[in-house]
C-alpha cells in the first residue's frame, strides 16, 4: 500500500474511505490498518507516570459516529473499518458463506436481544442472555465475534466510564447493535450474487495491496 502519514482523525475517514477496508491493529499484512498507516505521534505511547495515551483509538467513537463507515470484528476475528460503499457487498458475501443462526439457538437469542434493546454494550448484552455465570464470558463472546463475523452484529459507538471529575477513562466498551438498526435494512442489501461481491472485493483488494498473497486476501474475505 502507498505509505502515508496520518496526523488526524478526518484524515483517517478520508482514507477509509479510499481503501474501502481498513484493519484496526495489525493484519498480518504489511502496511494494511490503521496503526501502521497514522504517524508515530499518533500511535500508543506509555509515559513515564503509568500513563498512556493513543490518539488513534481516541478516533474510534468519531469516525464510527460520522455514518460513512461500519466497524466491528469483520477480519479473521479482528477489529476493523469497512466504508459504506463496500459495506453491502462485504454483508451480501459474509451472510450467504456463514447461514443465519438456528431457531432457539445463542446467536438468535443474541440478535433478537438486540432488535429488542436496540443497543447494549457486550456485559449487559451478556446479561440480558442469561450468561451471567462463571466462566460464561468468553464463550459468549465468541458467539459475538461469529455474528460480527457474519456482518449480523456492528459496533454503533464506544462508551467510556466517567470518573468523579466527569472525565472518561480506560479503554471503553463497544455499543453493540445490528446493522439494520444502525443503517437501515436497504444498507445491507445488495443486487449481485454473493459470488460476483467476493470476486469484486477479492478484485479491488488484489489492487490495493499488490504485496499480498491470494492466501492472505482470501483470509481476509472470510
Amino acid at each position: 500500500m502507498e505509505n502515508k502519514e496520518i496526523h488526524s482523525c478526518p484524515e483517517l475517514m478520508e482514507y477509509i474511505q479510499e481503501v474501502g477496508f481498513l484493519p484496526l491493529l495489525n493484519s498480518g499484512i504489511r502496511g494494511f490498518s490503521a496503526e501502521e498507516v497514522v504517524d508515530e505521534d499518533c500511535r500508543y505511547v506509555v509515559f513515564d507516570d503509568g500513563g498512556w495515551d493513543w490518539p488513534l483509538w481516541k478516533w474510534k467513537g468519531p469516525i464510527v459516529t460520522d455514518g460513512r463507515c461500519v466497524y466491528g470484528k469483520f477480519f479473521a476475528g479482528k477489529a476493523g473499518f469497512v466504508s459504506r460503499e463496500w459495506w453491502p457487498d462485504l454483508c451480501n458475501y459474509r451472510r450467504s458463506a456463514r447461514p443465519e443462526p438456528a431457531e432457539d439457538s445463542i446467536e438468535e437469542a443474541i440478535l433478537l436481544t438486540l432488535a429488542e434493546r436496540g443497543s447494549l454494550i457486550t456485559r449487559q448484552l451478556r446479561r440480558e442472555c442469561g450468561f451471567d455465570g462463571p466462566k460464561m464470558r468468553s464463550r459468549f463472546d465468541s458467539f459475538v465475534t461469529r455474528l460480527q463475523g457474519a456482518c449480523r452484529i456492528i459496533t454503533e459507538d464506544f462508551v467510556y466510564p466517567v470518573d468523579k471529575h466527569g472525565r472518561e477513562y480506560g479503554w471503553g466498551w463497544s455499543l453493540l447493535t445490528t446493522p439494520e438498526l444502525l443503517l437501515g435494512r436497504d444498507a445491507c442489501l445488495c443486487e449481485r450474487t454473493p459470488q460476483e461481491s467476493y470476486d469484486r472485493m477479492f478484485a479491488h483488494l488484489c489492487k490495493i495491496l499488490p504485496e499480498a498473497t491470494e492466501k492472505q486476501i482470501f483470509k481476509l474475505l472470510m
